[in-house]
């Protein structure tokens, strides 16, 4: 069944160009063009849309409350937003209801790119348990504001360090914890760093929106622990993880492109735990139980609980945030090498190598059995060797884990 995108404009030059620029896609997809917010609500009344891509400011509805309503009534379409620079304010009023933004004016073939992500992500959709999962957790959360004022930033190529800074001091909670992860031994400072564009200007723009992702995502799901779930814990280990699987990228590329993304990914790949928990809470303690009395993987409690695991579940979140595909592909995949395609040194092996090395540093924390080390895979990806490095590269550089107080 072909895949249906809806375009909202209130410039019918803008959508004429769209349609000359998505005929190429004719056979893979419907489309579907409105003047108004209005007309697109019409359209998603009588017809299945997949994905909807909306300017921002429109007369009468924008494209913050268009976007909002479809969020509420149809919360499987994917939402997303062609912004201009002018756009900042509906853009940050609109960061809670859109998975993606694209910025105006944007080449044919990224628009073409994301479309047809976006249609591989309601792809996955066909498995029913995955599906059934996404259901049940109802409204999924939208990428955080504030990554989004700084990723919109650092798109600007007269972006300065000091930009980037002043972001992350107008929110005292995320400079705080920004700070915190600098002064952690980890980072190697080995002096206070007490000023977040000291921060940034020392780890540069990269990790700290990574950080900043990270940061944002934890503080959005408001969640607090329990006595079987610790959201400290499960964010200590995600910023190591992310620490470990950059040194080990770090080791293998001089690939700038690929450490960054393998950071993010690190800081992103258990984020399916916390979705699970705080909109499942009573069924995640299950899988969380089970693990333990049966002493098995945590992601085979999860498939037996739930019919897919923390692993599918983020993998599709990061994908409608419209995060790169290496990143998405790490988290869907650390834990199931063996279905990731065209065996090679990634961010998704860096990943799946760091997650088993901090439980091979921290095996007391594992809840159920540790992930254990996919040698077969490595072994076709030509790095099974490298593994005792990696071990002792982690082992050597770890002098204690980050801080986090919530």
């Amino acid at each position: 069944m072909k895949k249906t995108a809806l375009f909202v404009d209130d410039e019918p030059n803008i959508l004429a160009g769209l349609r000359r620029m998505l005929r190429s896609l004719r056979n893979e997809m419907d489309f579907f063009f409105a003047e108004s917010g209005f007309e697109a609500l019409e359209i998603l009344a009588a017809q299945h849309i997949d994905v909807i891509v909306s300017d921002m400011q429109m007369p009468g509805m924008d494209g913050a409350t268009l976007l909002a309503t479809v969020q509420e009534k149809y919360p499987m379409t994917i939402r997303i937003v062609l912004s201009g620079q002018a756009d900042e304010v509906p853009v940050l009023r609109a960061a809670g209801v859109v998975h993606q933004f694209l910025a105006k004016p944007t080449d044919p073939e990224k628009i073409k790119e994301v479309l047809k992500r976006a249609c591989a992500l309601q792809d996955l959709m066909k498995n029913k348990q995955l599906k059934a999962v996404v259901s049940r957790i109802g409204k999924l959360p939208s990428i955080p504001a504030i990554y989004v004022e700084l990723k919109n930033k650092l798109m600007n190529p007269d972006c300065s360090v000091s930009d980037v800074a002043s972001i992350i001091i107008k929110d005292m909670a995320m400079s705080a914890k920004v700070l915190q992860l600098v002064n952690s031994a980890f980072f190697g400072m080995y002096t206070n760093i007490t000023s977040p564009l000291h921060a940034v200007t020392l780890l540069g723009l990269e990790t700290i929106k990574a950080m900043v992702l990270g940061i944002g995502f934890f503080s959005t799901l408001h969640t607090t622990s329990s006595r079987t779930f610790s959201v400290d814990k499960l964010w200590n280990h995600c910023v190591l993880t992310a620490a470990f699987a950059k040194k080990i990228a770090q080791a293998e590329t001089n690939n700038t492109q690929m450490i960054n993304n393998t950071f993010i990914a690190g800081m992103m790949h258990d984020i399916g735990k916390l979705l699970l928990f705080s909109s499942l809470h009573e069924p995640y303690n299950q899988a969380i139980a089970m693990a333990r009395k049966q002493y098995s993987h945590l992601n085979q409690a999860e498939q037996q609980v739930f019919n897919s695991d923390h692993a599918n579940i983020g993998g599709y979140l990061v994908g409608l945030w419209g995060l790169p595909g290496s990143v998405i592909e790490a988290v869907a995949f650390h834990h199931q090498l063996d279905d990731y395609p065209n065996p090679s040194f990634c961010p998704a092996v860096a990943v799946h190598a760091a997650d088993v090395i901090y439980y091979e540093l921290f095996p007391e924390r594992s809840v159920g059995k540790p992930p254990r080390l996919n040698y077969g895979y490595l072994e076709q990806a030509g790095v099974r060797r490298r593994y005792s490095a990696w071990l002792e590269l982690c082992s050597e550089e770890y002098p204690g884990e980050p801080r986090h107080d919530r």
